[in-house]
């Protein structure tokens, strides 16, 4: 039997406008861990991470390398 493949933008429509956010999220599950946990880790507040997954708030240079960091990853996914 054949494996069906499935483009990753049709299972995750949210790739197209908001790609960062949807790799922290991702990555974040990933890891197992909570919005909370991961602002405990990078100094991110809470409420910023949640901004920065819903696509209400760009992550920049900065925040990218603290998130890399804490989620072993490489920080270019989050620009």
């Amino acid at each position: 039997m054949r494996a069906t493949t499935i483009p990753a933008n049709e299972v995750f429509p949210e790739l197209a406008t908001n790609r960062a956010g949807t790799a922290l999220r991702g990555l974040r599950y990933r890891e197992d861990l909570t919005q909370a946990q991961l602002a405990e880790r990078t100094g991110i507040p809470q409420r910023h991470i949640s901004e920065m997954e819903n696509g209400k708030r760009g992550i920049g240079k900065d925040n990218a390398r603290k998130l890399a960091a804490a989620l072993n990853a490489d920080y270019r996914l989050f620009l």
